[in-house]
């Protein structure tokens, strides 16, 4: 396989190691461009699964964000709704990912019942902490986008977020933005990260 798969991943990525490259169930992919339009089919299927399930109020549920990511990586990874088994780049430490799950799940089920923030701010925070938990191997932002605008739409009744309104996939001045400002609520300040997903 092209080391392309590998090294060629835009800034904040995620890079895979050699034992989940051997996860990729599609040997004939030789490049990353060729790799994310798989996926972006994938993820398609993803988007029909979620609006078929009956379900509506799972979103906060450990089993639906497994569920989901399972679902928009099925056909192109085999360790699809995997929780991952290695340190990243970002991320807590592995072992630990299952708590920290549990844990901002009833955080958010928490700041709900109690009107703690307003909604844009609970789903902002309930991405934040999804990416920064790095559940699984790769795609982390792109499950924690679609789990976020399904949090949106199916518990808080709100519209899905506008993420900038450009490309994330590549680099770019969008991708630039969004990652400054995940990088910002590191630090405890939201506000950029409130700006942008709405933007």
């Amino acid at each position: 396989m092209d080391d392309q798969i590998v090294f060629d991943e835009p800034e904040g990525a995620t890079p895979l190691d050699p034992d989940e490259i051997e996860g990729l169930l599609l040997p004939h992919i030789q490049t990353k461009a060729e790799l994310n339009r798989w996926e972006q089919d994938n993820i398609s299927q993803a988007y029909t699964w979620l609006e078929k399930r009956r379900n509506k109020e799972e979103v906060l549920n450990d089993e639906f964000l497994f569920k989901l990511h399972q679902k928009m990586f099925n056909k192109v990874w085999g360790w699809a709704g995997d929780v991952r088994l290695s340190n990243k780049n970002i991320g807590v430490d592995f072992p630990t990912i299952r708590t920290e799950l549990v844990q901002l799940l009833g955080d958010i089920q928490y700041w709900i019942n109690n009107e703690t923030y307003m909604l844009d701010e609970i789903a902002a925070r309930f991405h934040h902490r999804l990416v920064w938990i790095h559940v699984f191997p790769n795609g982390n932002g792109r499950h924690a986008r679609l789990a976020t605008d399904t949090l949106l739409v199916d518990v808080l009744k709100q519209e899905p977020f506008t993420w900038g309104n450009g490309n994330l996939y590549k680099d770019g001045e969008i991708r630039e933005m969004y990652i400054t400002a995940l990088r910002q609520a590191d630090q405890h300040n939201y506000d950029q990260l409130l700006a942008f997903i709405r933007s």
